[in-house]
């Protein structure tokens, strides 16, 4: 009895065995669950895997002048199109909040809303979508670390600015009170944190009817209207890349000084700029003062201040004139203040004389031949006078038109293009091999 007794209550083999995975597999397999690697589907994680994860982040890529291909539009599109989208995940940026000083921030400010709306014309979606990659760029260390020094990355060279308007002459057009007043609301909200969830973490963009070089080595990751945005591969296009904080000491941009207080002076202003900007207000003021001559539909044709008028744009804004044989260049100046006066707003567009166009408006053939262009905006206090410095050379180069290296350009975008009001939408945010000429801001858009 008493060893049937020890038999009963000895464990058997497999009663140790269960034993054993109560006390030991269990808790095994409860660690090994708690300490798995969750999925990241849609989440900056997943970015960094299909990156490789993180690497020797000690250099960051190098930034270039961007050329573009010299293709024709439809194939342009073709090529771009055979790109795909990427196929990680496109999270929103952080909100970026700007902790500058006030002086700062209304330089910040400025500088942001200059490139939104010469890079996207007055459209809000456009606008913040190249706000959004602004202030991807501050937070890249591949960039400059100011707003206003990523907007002006390269502003010194024709061929190396980083967007193409600070650098080709468009800021010689003004944009409007009321356009300028909606970009610089967009810029604040911006600055305080609104996201523009869309393009994720793009650094760069592009419309849709050119070819980048470096297109195919990013990734493509959303398209806006007809531009289409992009990052970096690899880990420099993860969200942790974007590590970098902004500095304090936004520069003074001068180019901007016109259209901005916080730019017409200051510290590292220079200070005979400042007192140009005044004396160039006060003229503009001065000029719009003067008496209105009465020009018309009966003076096409005629000598009108020294100069054959030849077309006058509908709203009487725009005037093309042929310029007289034996006039001096720098008289043309004189002869456009002449036009102009009593004017708010007025444009003018001089041609040798032989080849001048016959009439409104002037075709992009024409607008490259033109010898003389002047503007003159009041509300802004604005006068430029520029001229072809290849028929006429000047001593000072900010006096010369940018002139257009002969390669294949793209068409002019469509009126009904969603990012309609596209300074020139062949752009993006990078210099071309061709240059947009400067003047062409002197012309009337068609609708």
């Amino acid at each position: 009895m008493s060893k049937d007794l020890n038999q009963s209550l000895s464990p058997r083999p497999f009663v140790w065995l269960i034993w054993l995975l109560l006390f030991a597999g269990v808790p095994a397999l409860v660690a090994s669950w708690e300490s798995r690697e969750r999925a990241h589907p849609t989440g900056p994680r997943a970015i960094v895997a299909a990156a490789g994860g993180v690497p020797n982040v000690r250099r960051p890529p190098p930034i270039e002048p961007m050329t573009i291909y010299a293709l024709p539009r439809d194939r342009a599109r073709a090529l771009n199109s055979a790109i795909p989208f990427a196929r990680t995940a496109n999270p929103p940026a952080r909100p970026f909040i700007f902790t500058g000083s006030e002086t700062d921030l209304a330089r910040a400010t400025d500088c942001l809303a200059a490139a939104q709306i010469y890079e996207a014309g007055d459209d809000a979606v456009g606008e913040q979508a190249v706000a959004q990659v602004v202030l991807n760029r501050v937070r890249h260390p591949a960039f400059p670390k100011t707003v206003c020094g990523v907007v002006f990355q390269g502003q010194e060279r024709r061929t190396g600015c980083q967007f193409t308007f600070s650098c080709d002459g468009a800021l010689a057009r003004t944009p409007s009170p009321t356009a300028w007043q909606r970009a610089r609301e967009i810029a604040r909200a911006a600055l305080a944190g609104k996201v523009f969830g869309a393009v994720g973490y793009a650094t760069h963009y592009h419309t849709d009817w050119v070819v980048p070089y470096w297109s195919g080595s990013l990734d493509k990751i959303a398209g806006v209207g007809t531009h289409l945005f992009f990052r970096w591969r690899g880990w420099w296009g993860t969200p942790p890349a974007f590590r970098k904080s902004s500095e304090n000491g936004e520069p003074v941009i001068a180019k901007i000084g016109p259209l901005s207080a916080a730019h017409q002076g200051g510290d590292g202003a220079e200070p005979s700029r400042s007192a140009a900007i005044a004396t160039a207000v006060a003229a503009s003021a001065e000029l719009a003062a003067r008496p209105k001559m009465a020009i018309g539909a009966k003076s096409v044709g005629k000598t009108v201040a020294g100069a054959r008028l030849i077309a006058i744009e509908p709203g009487d804004v725009s005037f093309l004139v042929e310029l007289g044989r034996g006039t001096a260049a720098d008289s043309w100046v004189t002869i456009a203040q002449t036009l102009c006066a009593g004017r708010p707003l007025c444009r003018i567009m001089g041609w040798r004389a032989g080849s001048a166009p016959s009439g409104w408006p002037p075709s992009a053939a024409q607008i490259e031949t033109m010898s003389f262009g002047y503007i003159h905006n009041a509300g802004i206090g604005l006068q430029r006078a520029l001229w072809n410095c290849k028929q006429t050379p000047r001593a000072v180069k900010s006096e010369c038109m940018r002139q257009r290296i002969p390669v294949a350009a793209a068409p002019a975008p469509s009126p009904d293009a969603t990012l309609a009001g596209v300074r020139r939408k062949e752009r993006f945010e990078t210099v071309k091999i061709a240059p947009t000429e400067a003047m062409n801001s002197m012309a009337p858009r068609t609708e």
